[in-house]
C-alpha cells in the first residue's frame, strides 16, 4: 500500500486555503493537470471524495476536512524536523555523547561544558562515566561521539586518539599528618592508603610507581570515585594518589582544608587523550572538541 505523500497533502491544503485548483497551481508553481492528479491520487488512496466543486468554488468534504486538519499538522511537523536537522548540521543544536572517567569529569569536563553552554546553548552534551576501555569500545560501536581516555591506548581501527593532557599525580594527605615536603614511595607505602580500583589505568600507574621502588603496599580500600576518596582522606582514614589538573606548581590547594597535597619523588604523570571517530566530526561534536582542546596541557618530562 502506497504511503501518503507530503507533496500531495500540501497540494490539498493549498487548494482548501485558496478555494481554487488554478490558484493552487500558481502558488505551488505546478501545472494545473499536476494539481488535479495530486488530488485524484489522494482520493483514490483514501477511497473518498476530498474536495467538492460547486459553481466554480472548491470546498472540502467532511472527509477532506479531517484529512486537511491532519495534513496541516504533518506538514508543520515535517518543517520542524527539517529545521531541527538544519540547526544540527550548522552546529547550533545537537546531542553529543561523551564518555570519561570520574577524574576527568570532576575537574576538567565542567570547564569545557561551561564554555559550550555559553557559546552553543542548543548543544546537549550527555556524559557517561566509563573506563577508558569501555569508552573506546562504545566509540567504535557508534554509541559515543567523544571519549576522554587514559594513555597509552592500542590503535583502534576507525578511531582517532590524540594526546590531550599530562597532569601531575600528587599525594593527598590528611592535614594532621606530619608529612614530608616531598613524598617518596617508601614513606607513602608505610602509611594507610586509599587507592583507585585495580581495573583503572591510574591504579596501574601508581602500582608501577611503587613497584619501581620495590614497594607493593596493600590499600585499606580501593574505589573509583575521587570525591569519595578525598572525603576519606579528609577524615584521616588514609592517604591517596590522585591527578591534580590545576598543575603541580599552580598553588591551588585542595578545596577541603583537612587535606594537604605534596609532590612526588620520583614524579608521576597521568596522561589523557581525546578520542573520537576518524574523519570530520559533526559540527556539534566539533564545538565540544574545540572546548576540550582549549584545556590542552602537555607537561614536559
Amino acid at each position: 500500500m502506497r504511503e501518503l505523500s507530503l507533496d500531495r497533502l500540501r497540494t490539498l491544503v493549498v487548494i482548501a486555503d485558496l478555494g481554487s485548483f488554478a490558484a493552487a497551481a500558481r502558488a505551488l508553481n505546478l501545472a494545473p493537470p499536476t494539481v488535479s492528479l495530486h488530488i485524484s491520487e489522494l482520493e483514490s488512496r483514501v477511497g473518498a471524495t476530498l474536495l467538492l466543486r460547486q459553481r466554480g468554488q472548491v470546498r472540502p468534504s467532511g472527509v477532506g476536512e479531517t484529512l486537511i486538519a491532519r495534513s496541516r499538522q504533518l506538514l508543520a511537523d515535517a518543517e520542524q524536523a527539517l529545521d531541527e536537522v538544519k540547526r544540527q548540521v550548522l552546529g547550533l543544536e545537537g546531542r553529543v555523547r561523551l564518555g570519561a572517567s570520574t577524574g576527568a569529569i570532576a575537574y576538567l569536563l565542567p570547564q569545557a561544558l561551561e564554555k559550550v553552554g555559553q557559546s552553543h546553548p542548543g548543544i546537549d552534551v550527555q556524559v557517561m562515566v566509563l573506563t577508558s576501555e569501555e569508552t573506546l569500545s562504545r566509540l567504535s560501536g557508534g554509541a559515543l561521539d567523544i571519549g576522554l581516555v587514559a594513555l597509552p591506548q592500542a590503535s583502534v581501527d576507525g578511531l582517532s586518539v590524540k594526546p590531550w593532557r599530562r597532569d601531575p599525580v600528587m599525594a593527598f594527605l590528611p592535614a594532621g599528618w606530619a608529612a614530608p615536603r616531598v613524598v617518596t614511595p617508601q614513606w607513602l607505602a608505610a602509611q594507610p592508603l586509599i587507592l583507585n580500583a585495580p581495573n583503572t589505568r591510574l591504579s596501574r600507574l601508581t602500582a608501577e610507581w611503587f613497584g619501581a621502588a620495590g614497594e607493593h603496599p596493600a590499600a585499606r580500600i580501593q574505589l573509583n570515585f575521587n570525591d569519595a576518596v578525598k572525603s576519606l582522606v579528609a577524615a584521616g582514614y588514609g592517604a591517596t594518589l590522585l591527578p591534580h589538573e590545576a598543575g603541580e606548581q599552580s598553588g591551588v590547594p585542595p578545596a577541603d582544608p583537612r587535606i594537604v597535597m605534596r609532590p612526588l619523588r620520583p614524579r608521576l604523570w597521568r596522561p589523557l587523550g581525546i578520542a573520537h571517530r576518524a574523519g570530520q566530526p559533526e559540527p556539534a561534536t566539533q564545538y565540544v572538541l574545540d572546548a576540550l582542546w582549549a584545556l590542552k596541557q602537555l607537561k614536559p618530562s
